[in-house]
């Protein structure tokens, strides 16, 4: 098991001792990998041989080479041999460049990740300074507030929510956008060693005890770890110690590196290389059995041959020189047409109008380039749930309490215009189903519609918000409908509502200046109050 200490207490009598402590610490935390992750997958020296051994596993490649090889030897060219290379050599060029590229991305990733900043407690200087992510050491305390995306694997040990705990959102490692809760370490001493379990990458399981000095040891759980990658939501500020770093954290085991993609028409076409290759050697046996055959009972041929040779030898040289005439069974053309094809619908993939994301302001990205032509080729479709493939929002839509409907007509023409945008294409990406929900009170039925659209705004009705308003009155107006007060009668209604929702549901209140905070109320308080 790996040992990760946690702090040291600044308030030891013996200086020696601390100084000893301190510098035991720091050889410690020496051991262990340092923040900065690299998923590339060359060096300048490994991308030559890495590389081409990759580009071996095409058995085209392996063809060609092979043909070009054979053609540097005298007794079988059928070619120039200089001119014979150039074409292979294009192909394997124009498949190198678009893999430096693809890793040359890699590495500007690496490198912004690597120089984000996050607040790390600085000993000497006994605050909290900003710092690269690559700088963060196991062992360091970080300091993060709402929406910041958490640099390492941490223990979480205070937050400002009374209850003492954190939420954080793991769509970056699992897709889910729902909030997980995490707790604060409990009996959290000055001094302390905390132990834990060796890096793997299981991201439901964590195992660990904090030793107090008096050996009391508490037990760590998944629960008080913080995982590199999620963001911290509805929470204004958390610190954590830093257990895992770099690629020693669950998120990067789980990141198996980048690989070599193969398209599902390349896998097909080694099949269909191999049946040619094994035509072309019947063709080629066939015509040099027959040539020895024809030297052995015709001592005078019509065409010039070497006396010297024997009709088996020569059948041998013309098996090879059959060979390379007749490569053009396997079109090495053909090759160099497909990546040229490639490189082509990469560049129009990028300049797609129709693939550019409005409110983010982002293209689409092609990772894999070498798999552009499987883009649509699509077999079997797996959803486990609504919302996998389609952003599920609920909007407020429309009310109807005591007789009157509220349209909310803002909120509807955000759903007119979404929906005749995508009509107004000619195509059907997302359908919009509404959801009736009735609300029965004891002084009556409220009805509330709302539709599955993209917005992120409920705004609210004018004439809903007016009424609202005499409920923060002091003193309830009693006036006729002529005067344009609601009667006490219809905001009981109202009110009657909006309790109906709060009880059903959990509200999230958030302002422009405040992070935001989950706010939920029993129905038993409800029912007392």
């Amino acid at each position: 098991s790996s040992v990760h200490p946690a702090a040291t207490s600044p308030a030891i009598p013996d200086s020696a001792g601390l100084m000893w402590t301190l510098e035991h610490l720091k050889e410690v935390l020496r051991s262990y990998k340092t923040n900065q992750i690299c998923t590339t997958k060359y060096t300048l020296l490994s991308f030559i041989p890495k590389n081409l051994f990759e580009q071996l596993h095409r058995f085209a490649n392996v063809y060609f080479i092979f043909l070009a090889a054979l053609n540097f030897v005298p007794v079988v060219e059928a070619f120039v041999p200089q001119v014979a290379v150039i074409p292979i050599i294009l192909v394997l060029s124009v498949t190198a460049v678009k893999d430096v590229w693809e890793d040359y991305r890699r590495f500007k990733s690496d490198h912004l990740v690597n120089r984000l900043l996050c607040c790390v407690y600085c000993r000497t200087q006994r605050t909290y300074v900003e710092r690269c992510w690559k700088d963060v050491c196991v062992g360091d305390f970080v300091r993060l507030s709402c929406n910041e995306i958490i640099p390492a694997d941490m223990l979480l040990l205070y937050s400002s929510d009374p209850r003492r705990v954190c939420y954080i959102e793991t769509a970056n490692l699992d897709g889910e956008t729902n909030l997980k809760q995490k707790q604060v370490v409990s009996n959290l001493p000055l001094q302390v060693h905390i132990e834990c379990e060796n890096p793997n990458n299981d991201l439901c399981r964590f195992r660990g005890y904090m030793e107090h000095p008096g050996g009391l040891r508490v037990g760590l759980h998944n629960g008080n770890l913080l995982l590199r990658s999620c963001t911290i939501r509805n929470t204004e500020t958390v610190v954590g110690i830093v257990v895992y770093a770099g690629h020693e954290t669950k998120a990067m085991m789980n990141n198996s590196g980048p690989r070599y993609k193969r398209s599902r028409l390349e896998r097909r076409l080694n099949t269909d290389v191999l049946w040619c290759v094994l035509l072309l050697v019947l063709m080629c046996l066939t015509a040099a059995v027959g040539h020895g055959l024809w030297l052995k009972h015709h001592p005078n041929p019509m065409f010039q041959v070497d006396a010297d040779t024997s009709p088996a030898l020569a059948g041998f040289y013309v098996f090879w020189t059959m060979i390379i005439v007749l490569q053009v069974l396997i079109p090495i053309s053909l090759y160099v047409s497909i990546e040229i094809v490639k490189l082509g619908q990469i560049y129009f993939i990028h300049q797609d109008l129709d693939l550019f994301h409005q409110q983010t302001d982002s293209r689409i990205q092609c990772r894999a380039l070498n798999i552009t032509e499987d883009l649509g080729q699509v077999q079997y479709l797996f959803s486990d749930k609504t919302g996998t493939l389609t952003e599920n929002q609920m909007v407020f839509r429309r009310c109807s309490i005591y007789g009157v409907e509220y349209p909310h007509e803002d909120n509807g023409g955000v759903s007119e215009h979404v929906n005749g945008r995508v009509r107004g294409r000619g195509r059907s990406t997302t359908s919009h189903s509404s959801l009736l929900v009735c609300i029965h009170s004891k002084h009556g039925v409220c009805v509330c519609v709302c539709v599955c659209v993209q917005a992120k705004d409920v705004v609210p009705d004018p004439e809903l918000v007016r009424k609202l308003g005499w409920l923060c009155s002091p003193v309830l107006s009693l006036a006729d409908a002529s005067s344009g007060a609601p009667s006490t009668l219809e905001l009981t209604y109202i009110t009657d509502f909006f309790l109906a929702l709060t009880i059903c549901n959990s509200v999230v209140v958030s302002s422009p200046s405040q992070p935001r905070h989950p706010f939920t109320k029993n129905m038993e308080k409800l029912e007392m109050s």
